[in-house]
């Protein structure tokens, strides 16, 4: 059962998403999760990456059948307005006027060069709340970097944590900092528009993705300004060399692991117990960290010994019980069965309005007043008829002339 949007939070705010790939697509996605009516301004002129993106749907190469799109703009409506034309801007204008967020996520000047900066839009809705997230800022010698979420990680030095402690760095695999910046972009969002509630007044958030990212670095910063030490790649490691051992251990079976973490003495202990007390394990010299740590390499390799026998699931459960730290490293597809990730709704069944049904994620936002009705992404200008003609007022001739001039498109 779900519950009317009208009790959702952001029930009755509008949202007029101008964000672009992942980023900007999870503001909009994480504003919606909370009632807000989201609509993408896009166009076929110009089709977002996301819409490129494989798998699609049945096999069929198409914008409105990729799954990456639906759950990444998931929450979001969408409306197709070709920005090249002037009318289609100006009824982006028009659009934004009853909106209370802009979101967009450009470098500087793009908006401005579509005379959609702040100071334009400012002018048809005064107490507006902007947010624009540019790679670096809205100032500054490297505001005008073009970047996406594997570049990030460069920029902001989480890559040169990252490797197998040989000194040498491995790119983080995944763009995690798009969806990390939507999620922390949207808090900013709800920030101003409660300042917005409050005083009346609304403002143009400058929101710098890599500042944003760069909170990662937060402990390895700390280390250089406190002690003079440039962090280097540890593998599985401890960064401050207080748990031994510390690190991924295969199990049976095709590329299963488990991620081990032993904090204290006692824990040794348990953990030798549950191995049968193996003369390795019980040796003096293993009995406290700073042995442990000495020794770290062949206690790595003989535990590594021991957990290939075990079943990842079984041994975690096995080792928790004793009170050692330990969970198995999920791939996706166990994401998708894992009894927890299926109690909370983590993944969920969708059907798509073009008949066939697919697999998203949830709503990540949970509130205990109300519940979230997960729609997938949208079909290119999906909302145009409920935004032109119901909420602008445009008459049934005049949108007709727009979509045939391919300025709603």
């Amino acid at each position: 059962m779900t519950t009317p949007a009208s009790t959702l939070p952001l029930s009755g705010v509008r949202v007029a998403n101008f964000g672009w790939v992942w980023a900007g697509p999870v503001v909009g996605q994480t504003l919606g999760f909370l009632g807000a009516d989201v609509l993408k301004i896009e166009s076929r002129a110009r089709i977002d990456l996301t819409r490129m993106l494989p798998p699609f749907a049945e096999g069929v190469r198409d914008p409105d059948r990729s799954l990456s799109n639906h759950a990444c703009w998931a929450g979001n409506g969408s409306v197709s307005l070709n920005l090249k034309h002037p009318e289609g801007r100006s009824l982006a204008k028009d659009l934004i006027a009853r909106c209370d967020i802009v979101i967009e996520n450009f470098g500087p000047g793009v908006m401005e060069g579509l005379h959609l900066g702040w100071d334009d839009l400012r002018a048809v809705k005064p107490d507006l709340v902007m947010f624009s997230m540019p790679a670096a800022g809205l100032t500054g010698p490297l505001k005008d970097i073009r970047t996406y979420g594997l570049s990030l990680t460069s920029t902001t030095g989480l890559d040169s944590l990252v490797g197998y402690g040989d000194g040498t760095p491995i790119p983080v695999e995944n763009a995690f900092s798009d969806p990390y910046n939507g999620i922390m972009g949207a808090f900013a969002i709800l920030a101003a528009l409660r300042h917005r509630d409050r005083t009346g007044a609304g403002q143009h958030i400058d929101y710098s993705q890599q500042e944003a990212v760069m909170q990662m670095v937060g402990p390895a910063f700390m280390d250089y300004a406190l002690n003079g030490r440039s962090a280097g790649p540890l593998g599985n490691r401890h960064p401050r060399a207080a748990s031994a051992p510390h690190g991924v251990f295969p199990c049976a079976g095709d590329d299963r692991w488990i991620a081990i973490a032993v904090t204290h003495d006692d824990a040794w202990r348990a953990l030798a117990a549950a191995m049968g007390d193996p003369a390795w394990a019980t040796a003096p010299g293993l009995a406290t960290l700073a042995g442990r740590l000495a020794a770290l390499d062949a206690l790595h390799e003989g535990l590594a010994a021991w957990t290939a026998g075990f079943d990842d699931y079984e041994l975690a459960r096995r080792l928790q019980a004793a009170g050692v730290a330990a969970t198995p490293v999920l791939n996706v597809a166990d994401l998708l069965r894992d009894p927890h990730w299926r109690a909370r709704g983590t993944f969920i069944e969708v059907a798509h309005p073009l008949g066939f049904t697919e697999t998203i994620y949830g709503a990540y936002v949970k509130t205990s007043r109300s519940a979230i009705e997960v729609r997938p992404g949208p079909r290119i200008g999906q909302d145009n008829e409920r935004v032109f003609k119901g909420l602008l007022g445009i008459d049934d001739a005049r949108y007709r002339t727009l979509v045939e001039s391919r300025i709603i498109y």
